[in-house]
């Protein structure tokens, strides 16, 4: 089983060649250069030159490198599109999509630009319309759309609905946990949304382990500080990691290949148990890996 771990996505805005410097050296799992809300609509145009220019240059190390560019509905989108298929970034990141048409919009751009698959295309889901559509959305992943991961735009979706954005989120839960759903039956990871108070470090430690507690896959930041308390919360415990090893070990063994059910340490555990072990195993070694 290989999976890349997303446990701390930085946002970093793509018309600041410091920041995008600085980026290099973090320890977060991933770096979002952002053509959108991050940058002016007057310096739009030179942040897509410069982004280009940082994610072509690479230096990022094991860093996920992912280029947000904006809307495809705006007049920045589809040239957006196509610097950030010359790049040749990790993933696409594409705003506000609302239905499968405008991940098969991007793909087929990618596809006849002859960008490789290894471009894959995340999508922001910030909208009511894609809480509404959400498996639809994530039932468009495929060879063409590419589609990998689900992030969470909570300002946004507060925005658009109203809906306060209070500690513990109840108001959203429901929206978040439905994006959760569809994007693991589809095989498609699920970032959480940026905690806005950086300076209020509780909180956002409260709602990192909420998020976990959820089944988010990582959580999408907006300050450097961020990154080490989001990186101990969405990494499994050393607790945990061992007792994955033990119970797959204990359905290794040849007395156990066609058991369904076993016992170990006095306590009941089934086969779909050592899947899951499996899974926590893959991501402990391949943070290991990382360091």
């Amino acid at each position: 089983m290989t999976i890349r771990p997303r446990r701390s996505v930085l946002y970093m805005p793509g018309s600041n060649a410091r920041a995008l410097e600085k980026a290099r050296t973090l320890p977060a799992d991933g770096v979002i250069v952002d053509l959108e809300d991050a940058v002016a609509p007057d310096a739009k145009a030179e942040a897509r030159v410069r982004a280009a220019e940082a994610v072509r240059a690479g230096g990022f190390g094991p860093r996920e490198v992912v280029l947000r560019i904006n809307g495809l509905d705006t007049p920045w989108g589809m040239e957006d599109l196509d610097a950030a298929a010359a790049a040749a970034p990790d993933a696409i990141l594409v705003p506000k999509v609302q239905d499968p048409d405008q991940l098969v919009v991007v793909g087929r751009r990618l596809e006849a630009l002859g960008v490789p698959a290894t471009t894959r295309v995340w999508a922001m889901i910030e909208t009511p319309i894609a809480i509404l559509d959400i498996h639809a959305i994530a039932a468009a992943r495929n060879p063409l759309t590419r589609l990998d991961v689900f992030v969470l735009g909570t300002n946004d979706l507060s925005k658009e609905t109203r809906a306060a954005l209070v500690p513990g989120r109840a108001p959203m839960v429901g929206w978040l946990t439905q994006v959760i759903a569809a994007g693991h039956a589809y095989g498609i990871d699920v970032l959480d949304g940026v905690w806005n108070q950086f300076q209020d470090m509780e909180g956002f430690k409260a709602e990192c382990t909420q998020g976990v507690e959820m089944g988010m896959d990582g959580k999408t930041l907006i300050h450097p500080s961020q990154i080490e308390p989001c990186n101990a919360a969405f990494s499994p415990p050393d607790s945990e990691v061992g007792r994955a090893r033990a119970i797959i070990s204990a359905f290794d063994l040849p007395e156990n290949a066609s058991k369904g059910v076993i016992q170990i340490d006095g306590r009941m555990v089934e086969r779909m148990h050592a899947d899951m072990a499996r899974r926590t195993v893959a991501l402990a070694d391949a943070i290991a890996a990382r360091t």
